[in-house]
Protein backbone atom coordinates (compact mmCIF):
# COMPACT_ATOMS: atom_id res chain seq x y z
CA UNK A 1 0.00 0.00 0.00
CA UNK A 2 1.33 3.38 -0.92
CA UNK A 3 1.55 5.97 1.83
CA UNK A 4 0.88 9.59 1.04
CA UNK A 5 3.62 11.98 2.07
CA UNK A 6 2.48 14.82 4.28
CA UNK A 7 4.85 17.75 4.26
CA UNK A 8 5.20 20.03 7.24
CA UNK A 9 3.86 23.51 6.72
CA UNK A 10 4.68 26.34 9.07
CA UNK A 11 1.67 28.01 10.59
CA UNK A 12 0.66 31.19 8.79
CA UNK A 13 -2.52 32.97 9.89
CA UNK A 14 -5.04 34.32 7.43
CA UNK A 15 -4.95 38.13 7.21
CA UNK A 16 -7.03 40.11 9.67
CA UNK A 17 -8.44 43.01 7.65
CA UNK A 18 -9.62 46.45 8.71
CA UNK A 19 -13.10 45.57 7.47
CA UNK A 20 -13.27 42.76 10.05
CA UNK A 21 -12.22 44.97 12.95
CA UNK A 22 -15.70 45.84 14.21
CA UNK A 23 -16.87 42.21 14.16
CA UNK A 24 -13.76 40.49 15.54
CA UNK A 25 -12.80 40.03 19.20
CA UNK A 26 -9.15 40.05 20.21
CA UNK A 27 -8.33 37.37 22.78
CA UNK A 28 -5.27 37.91 24.96
CA UNK A 29 -3.94 36.86 28.35
CA UNK A 30 -0.94 35.97 30.50
CA UNK A 31 -1.06 38.78 33.08
CA UNK A 32 -3.08 39.50 36.23
CA UNK A 33 -6.82 40.25 35.89
CA UNK A 34 -5.99 43.85 36.83
CA UNK A 35 -3.53 44.38 34.01
CA UNK A 36 -5.78 42.60 31.53
CA UNK A 37 -8.83 44.70 32.41
CA UNK A 38 -6.78 47.87 31.88
CA UNK A 39 -5.37 46.57 28.58
CA UNK A 40 -8.96 45.94 27.54
CA UNK A 41 -9.72 49.63 28.09
CA UNK A 42 -6.72 50.68 25.99
CA UNK A 43 -7.74 48.39 23.13
CA UNK A 44 -11.35 49.53 23.22
CA UNK A 45 -10.24 53.17 23.02
CA UNK A 46 -8.67 52.36 19.66
CA UNK A 47 -11.85 50.72 18.38
CA UNK A 48 -11.04 47.06 19.04
CA UNK A 49 -13.32 44.50 20.61
CA UNK A 50 -11.29 42.57 23.17
CA UNK A 51 -11.65 39.84 25.75
CA UNK A 52 -9.06 38.51 28.22
CA UNK A 53 -8.74 34.76 28.55
CA UNK A 54 -10.52 33.46 31.67
CA UNK A 55 -8.74 33.12 35.00
CA UNK A 56 -6.14 30.33 34.95
CA UNK A 57 -7.43 27.19 36.69
CA UNK A 58 -5.83 23.90 37.69
CA UNK A 59 -7.75 22.13 34.89
CA UNK A 60 -5.83 24.19 32.30
CA UNK A 61 -2.65 22.32 33.20
CA UNK A 62 -4.29 18.98 32.38
CA UNK A 63 -5.80 20.32 29.15
CA UNK A 64 -2.48 21.82 28.11
CA UNK A 65 -0.69 18.50 28.62
CA UNK A 66 -3.03 16.91 26.11
CA UNK A 67 -1.96 19.26 23.32
CA UNK A 68 1.65 20.32 23.75
CA UNK A 69 5.09 18.91 24.49
CA UNK A 70 5.15 17.15 27.87
CA UNK A 71 8.52 18.76 28.53
CA UNK A 72 7.14 22.30 28.29
CA UNK A 73 7.35 24.48 31.39
CA UNK A 74 4.18 24.97 33.42
CA UNK A 75 3.56 28.61 32.32
CA UNK A 76 3.44 27.41 28.71
CA UNK A 77 1.25 24.44 29.59
CA UNK A 78 -1.16 26.48 31.71
CA UNK A 79 -1.55 29.18 29.07
CA UNK A 80 -1.90 26.69 26.21
CA UNK A 81 -4.55 24.81 28.19
CA UNK A 82 -6.31 28.06 29.03
CA UNK A 83 -6.40 28.99 25.33
CA UNK A 84 -7.67 25.53 24.41
CA UNK A 85 -10.42 25.68 27.04
CA UNK A 86 -11.47 29.12 25.76
CA UNK A 87 -11.58 28.04 22.10
CA UNK A 88 -13.54 24.89 22.93
CA UNK A 89 -16.06 26.96 24.88
CA UNK A 90 -16.48 29.46 22.01
CA UNK A 91 -16.80 26.65 19.47
CA UNK A 92 -19.51 24.99 21.54
CA UNK A 93 -21.36 28.30 21.82
CA UNK A 94 -20.81 29.85 18.38
CA UNK A 95 -19.73 26.99 16.16
CA UNK A 96 -16.47 26.38 14.32
CA UNK A 97 -17.00 29.25 11.88
CA UNK A 98 -17.62 31.59 14.81
CA UNK A 99 -14.27 30.69 16.35
CA UNK A 100 -12.37 31.07 13.10
CA UNK A 101 -13.99 34.24 11.82
CA UNK A 102 -15.04 36.25 14.87
CA UNK A 103 -12.01 35.81 17.14
CA UNK A 104 -8.24 36.16 16.94
CA UNK A 105 -5.59 35.51 19.60
CA UNK A 106 -2.75 37.98 20.06
CA UNK A 107 0.39 37.24 22.01
CA UNK A 108 3.78 38.89 22.28
CA UNK A 109 7.23 37.48 21.81
CA UNK A 110 10.91 38.24 21.63
CA UNK A 111 14.17 36.36 21.26
CA UNK A 112 15.04 34.03 24.11
CA UNK A 113 15.95 30.42 24.99
CA UNK A 114 12.39 29.69 26.13
CA UNK A 115 9.22 31.56 27.08
CA UNK A 116 8.81 34.34 24.51
CA UNK A 117 10.97 32.46 22.05
CA UNK A 118 8.69 29.41 21.85
CA UNK A 119 5.31 30.08 23.49
CA UNK A 120 3.56 30.74 20.19
CA UNK A 121 4.66 27.36 18.83
CA UNK A 122 2.82 25.66 21.70
CA UNK A 123 -0.29 27.65 20.86
CA UNK A 124 0.01 26.41 17.27
CA UNK A 125 0.00 22.82 18.58
CA UNK A 126 -3.27 23.65 20.37
CA UNK A 127 -4.81 24.78 17.09
CA UNK A 128 -3.68 21.57 15.40
CA UNK A 129 -5.08 19.44 18.22
CA UNK A 130 -8.44 21.22 18.05
CA UNK A 131 -8.50 21.06 14.24
CA UNK A 132 -8.60 24.86 14.18
CA UNK A 133 -5.64 25.60 11.92
CA UNK A 134 -7.70 28.35 10.32
CA UNK A 135 -8.02 30.17 13.63
CA UNK A 136 -5.85 33.29 13.57
CA UNK A 137 -3.00 33.64 16.05
CA UNK A 138 -0.73 36.67 15.76
CA UNK A 139 2.69 37.10 17.35
CA UNK A 140 3.76 40.71 17.95
CA UNK A 141 7.26 41.92 18.77
CA UNK A 142 7.44 43.16 22.35
CA UNK A 143 10.06 45.81 21.56
CA UNK A 144 8.45 47.49 18.54
CA UNK A 145 6.25 50.49 19.28
CA UNK A 146 4.62 50.47 15.85
CA UNK A 147 3.70 47.30 13.94
CA UNK A 148 0.69 45.54 12.43
CA UNK A 149 -0.62 42.06 11.82
CA UNK A 150 -1.07 40.80 8.23
CA UNK A 151 -4.07 42.50 6.63
CA UNK A 152 -3.83 45.71 8.66
CA UNK A 153 -6.80 44.97 10.92
CA UNK A 154 -4.57 44.98 14.01
CA UNK A 155 -2.35 48.04 14.05
CA UNK A 156 -0.12 48.76 17.01
CA UNK A 157 0.23 52.53 16.74
CA UNK A 158 2.00 54.98 19.02
CA UNK A 159 -1.22 55.98 20.87
CA UNK A 160 -2.12 52.33 21.45
CA UNK A 161 1.40 51.47 22.60
CA UNK A 162 1.34 54.24 25.18
CA UNK A 163 -2.11 53.12 26.28
CA UNK A 164 -0.70 49.64 26.88
CA UNK A 165 2.28 51.09 28.78
CA UNK A 166 -0.04 53.04 31.07
CA UNK A 167 -2.15 49.90 31.51
CA UNK A 168 0.99 48.15 32.73
CA UNK A 169 1.96 51.04 35.02
CA UNK A 170 -1.52 51.34 36.52
CA UNK A 171 -1.76 47.59 37.07
CA UNK A 172 1.63 47.53 38.80
CA UNK A 173 0.89 50.50 41.03
CA UNK A 174 -2.49 49.21 42.18
CA UNK A 175 -0.94 45.79 42.82
CA UNK A 176 1.74 47.40 44.99
CA UNK A 177 -0.94 49.29 46.91
CA UNK A 178 -2.90 46.07 47.33
CA UNK A 179 -0.06 44.01 48.79
CA UNK A 180 1.20 46.85 51.00
CA UNK A 181 -2.27 47.35 52.47
CA UNK A 182 -4.15 44.04 52.71
CA UNK A 183 -1.95 42.44 55.44
CA UNK A 184 -2.68 45.43 57.71
CA UNK A 185 -6.31 46.27 56.86
CA UNK A 186 -8.57 46.69 59.90
CA UNK A 187 -11.76 45.82 57.99
CA UNK A 188 -11.20 42.48 56.29
CA UNK A 189 -11.98 42.50 52.58
CA UNK A 190 -11.90 46.29 52.21
CA UNK A 191 -8.64 46.25 50.24
CA UNK A 192 -9.96 43.77 47.68
CA UNK A 193 -13.08 45.88 47.20
CA UNK A 194 -11.04 49.07 46.70
CA UNK A 195 -8.76 47.27 44.22
CA UNK A 196 -11.77 46.33 42.09
CA UNK A 197 -13.18 49.87 42.24
CA UNK A 198 -9.78 51.38 41.43
CA UNK A 199 -9.30 49.17 38.38
CA UNK A 200 -12.76 50.04 37.04
CA UNK A 201 -12.08 53.78 37.41
CA UNK A 202 -8.76 53.44 35.60
CA UNK A 203 -10.33 51.22 32.94
CA UNK A 204 -12.80 54.01 32.15
CA UNK A 205 -9.99 56.58 32.09
CA UNK A 206 -8.01 54.50 29.59
CA UNK A 207 -11.09 53.74 27.50
CA UNK A 208 -11.98 57.43 27.24
CA UNK A 209 -8.53 59.03 27.13
CA UNK A 210 -7.81 61.73 24.53
CA UNK A 211 -5.78 60.81 21.45
CA UNK A 212 -3.21 63.52 20.80
CA UNK A 213 -1.38 63.11 17.51
CA UNK A 214 0.30 59.99 16.17
CA UNK A 215 4.04 60.05 16.86
CA UNK A 216 6.01 62.88 18.47
CA UNK A 217 2.87 64.71 19.58
CA UNK A 218 1.54 61.50 21.09
CA UNK A 219 4.82 60.80 22.85
CA UNK A 220 5.04 64.28 24.37
CA UNK A 221 1.42 64.26 25.50
CA UNK A 222 1.64 60.84 27.13
CA UNK A 223 4.87 61.73 28.94
CA UNK A 224 3.89 65.16 30.25
CA UNK A 225 0.09 65.17 30.51
CA UNK A 226 -1.56 65.38 33.91
CA UNK A 227 -4.47 63.21 32.74
CA UNK A 228 -3.14 59.94 34.18
CA UNK A 229 -1.84 61.56 37.37
CA UNK A 230 -5.29 63.05 37.98
CA UNK A 231 -6.83 59.61 37.44
CA UNK A 232 -4.65 58.16 40.19
CA UNK A 233 -5.41 61.07 42.50
CA UNK A 234 -9.08 60.18 42.12
CA UNK A 235 -8.27 56.56 42.94
CA UNK A 236 -6.21 57.61 45.95
CA UNK A 237 -9.35 58.92 47.65
CA UNK A 238 -10.62 55.34 47.82
CA UNK A 239 -7.42 54.18 49.48
CA UNK A 240 -7.54 57.09 51.94
CA UNK A 241 -10.60 55.43 53.48
CA UNK A 242 -8.78 52.20 54.38
CA UNK A 243 -7.63 52.05 58.00
CA UNK A 244 -4.55 49.93 58.65
CA UNK A 245 -2.83 48.55 61.72
CA UNK A 246 0.90 48.68 61.03
CA UNK A 247 1.81 47.29 64.44
CA UNK A 248 1.18 43.80 63.11
CA UNK A 249 4.65 42.28 62.94
CA UNK A 250 5.04 40.55 59.59
CA UNK A 251 8.08 39.38 57.64
CA UNK A 252 8.37 40.94 54.19
CA UNK A 253 8.82 38.44 51.36
CA UNK A 254 10.13 39.60 48.00
CA UNK A 255 8.88 37.58 45.03
CA UNK A 256 11.27 37.03 42.11
CA UNK A 257 11.60 34.42 39.40
CA UNK A 258 10.40 33.59 35.90
CA UNK A 259 8.29 36.40 34.47
CA UNK A 260 4.93 34.59 34.19
CA UNK A 261 5.16 32.77 37.51
CA UNK A 262 6.24 35.78 39.56
CA UNK A 263 3.52 38.08 38.22
CA UNK A 264 0.74 35.46 38.13
CA UNK A 265 -2.00 35.42 40.76
CA UNK A 266 -3.85 32.13 40.82
CA UNK A 267 -3.58 28.38 40.39
CA UNK A 268 -0.62 28.69 38.00
CA UNK A 269 1.78 29.37 40.89
CA UNK A 270 -0.32 27.77 43.66
CA UNK A 271 -1.63 31.24 44.50
CA UNK A 272 1.50 31.51 46.58
CA UNK A 273 1.23 35.24 47.24
CA UNK A 274 -2.14 34.85 48.94
CA UNK A 275 -0.81 31.78 50.75
CA UNK A 276 2.11 33.77 52.11
CA UNK A 277 -0.28 36.45 53.35
CA UNK A 278 -2.42 33.84 55.10
CA UNK A 279 0.76 32.53 56.73
CA UNK A 280 1.38 35.98 58.20
CA UNK A 281 3.71 37.63 55.66
CA UNK A 282 3.69 40.88 53.71
CA UNK A 283 4.45 40.19 50.05
CA UNK A 284 6.48 42.51 47.81
CA UNK A 285 5.12 41.78 44.30
CA UNK A 286 7.26 42.17 41.17
CA UNK A 287 6.08 44.96 38.83
CA UNK A 288 5.99 44.20 35.12
CA UNK A 289 7.52 47.66 34.68
CA UNK A 290 10.82 46.41 36.14
CA UNK A 291 11.21 43.90 33.35
CA UNK A 292 10.52 46.50 30.67
CA UNK A 293 13.04 48.79 32.35
CA UNK A 294 15.53 45.91 32.23
CA UNK A 295 15.00 45.46 28.47
CA UNK A 296 15.53 49.16 27.79
CA UNK A 297 18.69 49.31 29.88
CA UNK A 298 20.06 46.12 28.32
CA UNK A 299 20.06 47.94 24.98
CA UNK A 300 22.12 50.67 26.63
CA UNK A 301 24.55 48.19 28.22
CA UNK A 302 25.04 46.35 24.91
CA UNK A 303 25.71 49.65 23.15
CA UNK A 304 28.34 50.56 25.76
CA UNK A 305 30.03 47.18 25.25
CA UNK A 306 30.37 47.90 21.51
CA UNK A 307 31.42 51.52 21.90
CA UNK A 308 34.47 51.24 19.68
CA UNK A 309 32.52 49.68 16.81
CA UNK A 310 29.32 51.74 16.72
CA UNK A 311 28.77 54.67 14.38
CA UNK A 312 27.19 57.71 16.03
CA UNK A 313 27.75 56.13 19.43
CA UNK A 314 27.01 59.22 21.51
CA UNK A 315 23.76 60.20 19.75
CA UNK A 316 22.54 56.60 20.05
CA UNK A 317 23.50 56.45 23.71
CA UNK A 318 21.72 59.74 24.32
CA UNK A 319 18.59 58.42 22.62
CA UNK A 320 18.42 55.20 24.66
CA UNK A 321 19.34 57.00 27.89
CA UNK A 322 16.57 59.50 27.24
CA UNK A 323 14.02 56.72 26.77
CA UNK A 324 15.17 55.07 30.01
CA UNK A 325 14.97 58.40 31.85
CA UNK A 326 11.49 59.27 30.55
CA UNK A 327 10.24 55.78 31.38
CA UNK A 328 11.20 56.16 35.03
CA UNK A 329 10.10 59.81 35.08
CA UNK A 330 6.56 58.81 34.13
CA UNK A 331 6.49 55.91 36.58
CA UNK A 332 7.65 58.11 39.45
CA UNK A 333 5.05 60.78 38.61
CA UNK A 334 2.38 58.15 38.93
CA UNK A 335 3.86 56.79 42.17
CA UNK A 336 3.79 60.29 43.62
CA UNK A 337 0.05 60.55 42.92
CA UNK A 338 -0.34 57.62 45.34
CA UNK A 339 1.97 59.28 47.88
CA UNK A 340 4.88 57.05 46.82
CA UNK A 341 3.40 54.02 48.56
CA UNK A 342 4.16 51.78 45.53
CA UNK A 343 7.79 50.66 45.44
CA UNK A 344 10.26 52.53 43.21
CA UNK A 345 11.86 50.78 40.26
CA UNK A 346 15.33 49.48 41.20
CA UNK A 347 18.32 51.05 39.51
CA UNK A 348 19.24 48.66 36.68
CA UNK A 349 22.92 49.57 36.71
CA UNK A 350 23.04 48.88 40.44
CA UNK A 351 21.41 45.47 39.94
CA UNK A 352 23.94 44.68 37.22
CA UNK A 353 26.85 45.65 39.46
CA UNK A 354 25.50 43.66 42.41
CA UNK A 355 25.11 40.56 40.26
CA UNK A 356 28.43 40.98 38.42
CA UNK A 357 30.55 38.66 40.64
CA UNK A 358 28.00 35.87 40.22
CA UNK A 359 26.19 36.23 36.88
CA UNK A 360 27.26 37.86 33.62
CA UNK A 361 24.65 40.35 32.53
CA UNK A 362 24.91 39.31 28.87
CA UNK A 363 23.34 35.95 29.77
CA UNK A 364 19.96 37.37 28.95
CA UNK A 365 17.63 34.37 29.09
CA UNK A 366 14.59 34.91 31.31
CA UNK A 367 15.24 37.62 33.89
CA UNK A 368 19.00 37.36 33.38
CA UNK A 369 21.14 38.88 36.11
CA UNK A 370 18.14 40.57 37.74
CA UNK A 371 17.29 37.52 39.84
CA UNK A 372 20.69 37.70 41.51
CA UNK A 373 20.73 41.50 41.69
CA UNK A 374 17.23 41.73 43.20
CA UNK A 375 18.04 39.20 45.93
CA UNK A 376 21.25 40.94 46.97
CA UNK A 377 19.62 44.38 46.70
CA UNK A 378 16.72 43.36 48.98
CA UNK A 379 19.16 41.88 51.49
CA UNK A 380 21.68 44.72 51.55
CA UNK A 381 19.08 47.49 51.62
CA UNK A 382 17.01 45.54 54.16
CA UNK A 383 13.84 45.82 52.11
CA UNK A 384 12.81 42.21 52.71
CA UNK A 385 13.43 39.44 55.22
CA UNK A 386 13.43 36.69 52.60
CA UNK A 387 13.36 36.15 48.85
CA UNK A 388 11.03 33.61 47.24
CA UNK A 389 12.09 32.75 43.70
CA UNK A 390 9.46 31.01 41.57
CA UNK A 391 10.85 28.87 38.75
CA UNK A 392 9.14 26.56 36.27
CA UNK A 393 10.31 22.97 36.55
CA UNK A 394 13.27 22.51 34.22
CA UNK A 395 13.52 26.19 33.23
CA UNK A 396 16.99 26.76 31.77
CA UNK A 397 17.43 30.47 32.66
CA UNK A 398 16.15 30.02 36.22
CA UNK A 399 18.27 26.91 36.73
CA UNK A 400 21.28 29.08 35.94
CA UNK A 401 20.26 31.77 38.42
CA UNK A 402 19.53 29.26 41.19
CA UNK A 403 22.96 27.74 40.61
CA UNK A 404 24.59 31.17 40.87
CA UNK A 405 22.66 31.82 44.10
CA UNK A 406 24.65 29.01 45.75
CA UNK A 407 27.72 31.25 45.62
CA UNK A 408 25.68 34.27 46.72
CA UNK A 409 24.48 32.39 49.80
CA UNK A 410 28.07 31.42 50.54
CA UNK A 411 28.99 35.11 50.62
CA UNK A 412 25.77 36.20 52.36
CA UNK A 413 24.84 33.31 54.68
CA UNK A 414 22.15 35.39 56.42
CA UNK A 415 20.19 35.91 53.20
CA UNK A 416 16.96 33.92 53.51
CA UNK A 417 16.26 32.42 50.09
CA UNK A 418 13.48 30.02 49.07
CA UNK A 419 13.79 28.74 45.48
CA UNK A 420 10.47 27.12 44.58
CA UNK A 421 10.38 24.94 41.47
CA UNK A 422 6.79 24.85 40.22
CA UNK A 423 5.30 22.02 38.19
CA UNK A 424 1.71 23.16 38.62
CA UNK A 425 0.50 20.12 40.56
CA UNK A 426 2.81 19.87 43.59
CA UNK A 427 1.68 22.68 45.88
CA UNK A 428 2.25 20.73 49.12
CA UNK A 429 5.95 20.42 48.32
CA UNK A 430 6.19 24.12 47.37
CA UNK A 431 4.38 25.31 50.50
CA UNK A 432 6.50 23.07 52.71
CA UNK A 433 9.76 24.35 51.27
CA UNK A 434 8.65 27.97 51.54
CA UNK A 435 7.35 27.47 55.07
CA UNK A 436 10.77 26.40 56.34
CA UNK A 437 12.37 29.66 55.25
CA UNK A 438 9.33 31.72 56.25
CA UNK A 439 9.63 30.46 59.83
CA UNK A 440 13.12 31.96 60.04
CA UNK A 441 11.86 35.20 58.46
CA UNK A 442 9.10 35.48 61.07
CA UNK A 443 11.62 35.05 63.86
CA UNK A 444 13.86 37.70 62.31
CA UNK A 445 10.96 40.16 61.97
CA UNK A 446 9.96 39.66 65.61
CA UNK A 447 13.53 40.17 66.87
CA UNK A 448 13.83 43.29 64.72
CA UNK A 449 10.60 44.72 66.14
CA UNK A 450 11.66 44.10 69.74
CA UNK A 451 14.99 45.79 68.99
CA UNK A 452 13.19 48.89 67.72
CA UNK A 453 10.91 49.05 70.77
CA UNK A 454 14.01 48.90 72.96
CA UNK A 455 15.72 51.64 70.96
CA UNK A 456 12.74 53.98 71.13
CA UNK A 457 11.65 53.05 74.67
CA UNK A 458 8.08 53.04 73.40
CA UNK A 459 5.37 50.62 74.44
CA UNK A 460 2.51 49.41 72.25
CA UNK A 461 0.16 51.41 74.50
CA UNK A 462 2.17 54.61 73.88
CA UNK A 463 1.85 54.12 70.13
CA UNK A 464 -1.87 53.32 70.29
CA UNK A 465 -2.46 56.49 72.29
CA UNK A 466 -0.56 58.55 69.72
CA UNK A 467 -2.58 56.95 66.90
CA UNK A 468 -5.85 57.93 68.57
CA UNK A 469 -4.73 61.54 68.70
CA UNK A 470 -3.41 61.45 65.12
CA UNK A 471 -5.75 59.15 63.15
CA UNK A 472 -4.36 60.28 59.77
CA UNK A 473 -1.31 58.04 60.29
CA UNK A 474 -3.57 55.00 60.15
CA UNK A 475 -4.53 55.66 56.54
CA UNK A 476 -3.31 53.21 53.93
CA UNK A 477 -1.96 56.18 51.96
CA UNK A 478 0.19 57.51 54.80
CA UNK A 479 3.82 57.02 53.80
CA UNK A 480 6.13 55.34 56.30
CA UNK A 481 9.79 56.10 55.50
CA UNK A 482 12.35 53.32 55.37
CA UNK A 483 14.72 53.60 58.33
CA UNK A 484 16.89 50.62 57.53
CA UNK A 485 14.62 47.87 58.81
CA UNK A 486 12.77 45.36 56.65
CA UNK A 487 9.53 45.06 58.63
CA UNK A 488 6.82 47.66 58.12
CA UNK A 489 6.06 47.51 61.86
CA UNK A 490 9.68 48.31 62.77
CA UNK A 491 9.88 51.33 60.48
CA UNK A 492 6.47 52.45 61.74
CA UNK A 493 7.61 52.48 65.38
CA UNK A 494 10.71 54.47 64.49
CA UNK A 495 8.57 56.93 62.56
CA UNK A 496 6.18 57.37 65.49
CA UNK A 497 9.16 57.98 67.77
CA UNK A 498 10.40 60.72 65.46
CA UNK A 499 6.94 62.30 65.28
CA UNK A 500 6.82 62.26 69.10
CA UNK A 501 10.25 63.85 69.26
CA UNK A 502 11.76 60.96 71.19
CA UNK A 503 15.48 60.26 71.01
CA UNK A 504 16.30 56.91 69.45
CA UNK A 505 18.98 54.91 71.25
CA UNK A 506 21.63 52.88 69.46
Amino acid sequence: METKEIHYRAYKPRPFTKEEKSETTILFGGLTWKHERLIQGSLERMGYKSQPLPQIERVDLDIGKEFIDVGACCPTTFTAGNLARTLMSIREREGEDGVKNRYIFVTIGACGPCRFGQYHESYERVLEGLNLRDFRLFLLDLLRMEQSAPGGGLEISMPLTFGLVYSMFFGDLITDMEYATRPYEVVEGQTDRVVRESIEILYEKLKNRPIKGKKIDSLLWHVFTGYFVDALKEVRKLWDEIEVDRLRVKPRVKITGEFWLQTHEGDGNYNIKRWLEKEGAEVIPPPIAVWMDYLINMELFKLEDAKGFVKNYYPKKLAISSIAYLYRFVYNRLRKALNNIPNPLPDQRELKDLAKPYFHYRLTGGEGHMLIGKAIHAYKKRYAHMVCELSPYGCLPNTMSIGAMAKVLGDYPDLLYAPIEIKGDAEVHAYSRCQMVLTSAKKRAKEEFEEVLEKTKLSIEDIREFEEKNPYIKRATYKIPHYGYAATASNYVLHIAKLMGKPVRG
